[in-house]
């Protein structure tokens, strides 16, 4: 089929979308995709996608296209689970370190680091923190200090390419404290020095009422809430609760939206 053919064909679909009938949708699309050549479909394909999924198409038709790319290589997921009590004891400490390596440009997780973190001011964990987090004394009891864990952190960002200036990447949190106010606090408290790449990052909370144009009072559950998705795992676990941001992530992106850092510079 000529490139002229193929684009009259696109036309046809672009524009009489609303009248095919909904259940041969799919078959014209494998029709017309199986006909079309390889330079027509890629500078065709996000105009008939959209088009298309206007018109109830579907989502297979427009899973075809990509998404807006992003701004950065890798976004690093990370959220901190930290000793607690009512009141609150002070200081708390990291007690799980999880980082979950999204690729920018698919969105899916490549890699995962994840460790638990002896607490050595506050050593023995409350049954409040256990419930909350679901993390058990066994868990945490001989593990590596949070200087340990830190260095095994930049391994694995060296080991993962992440350390290479031409690689763009931030983390991205589910609000500021993780980085803002509980990695430098403790490390302040401890005398250890913060990594640069942990001085920037991206708010998920602020990305989502970007998105959405509404402020997600209760975090991930509000989130997946107003996406239609469904919560991983258990709340206040942290790999898990990384899991829900990279979902959360995810979806946004195929929605079009283009995440920026939300942090100001230290």
């Amino acid at each position: 089929v000529s490139d002229a053919s193929g684009c009259s064909m696109i036309a046809l679909l672009h524009t009489g979308a609303a009248k095919f009938p909904q259940n041969l949708l799919p078959r014209a699309r494998e029709a017309v995709c199986s006909l079309l050549p390889a330079g027509v479909l890629k500078g065709y394909g996000s105009i008939v996608s959209r088009k298309l999924a206007s018109h109830s198409f579907g989502a297979s038709m427009a899973a075809m296209s990509s998404f807006p790319p992003q701004r950065y290589h890798y976004f690093l997921v990370l959220d901190f689970e930290a000793t607690c009590d009512k009141p609150q004891i002070h200081p708390q400490e990291i007690i799980e370190f999880p980082i979950l390596k999204l690729n920018g440009r698919t969105m899916e997780i490549e890699s995962t680091f994840h460790m638990y973190v002896q607490p050595v001011v506050h050593p023995q964990l409350t049954p409040f923190c256990t419930e909350l987090t679901g993390i058990i004394q066994g868990m945490v009891d001989g593990q590596p200090s949070l200087q340990q864990v830190l260095e095994r952190v930049d391994e694995w960002m060296a080991k993962e390419g992440l350390l290479d200036p031409s690689v763009k990447s931030i983390f991205v949190t589910c609000g500021d404290w993780d980085l803002k106010v509980m990695l430098p606090g403790q490390c302040q408290y401890l005398g250890l020095p913060v990594a640069d790449y942990f001085k920037q990052w991206i708010n998920l909370k602020k990305a989502y009422s970007f998105a959405m144009g509404s402020w997600p009072k209760n975090g991930l559950l509000d989130m997946n809430k107003g996406l239609n998705l469904q919560h991983i795992g258990r709340p206040h676990s942290g790999i898990d609760d990384c899991k829900n941001i990279a979902n959360i992530m995810k979806t946004l992106a195929h929605r079009g939206f283009i995440f920026k850092q939300t942090s100001k510079p230290f």
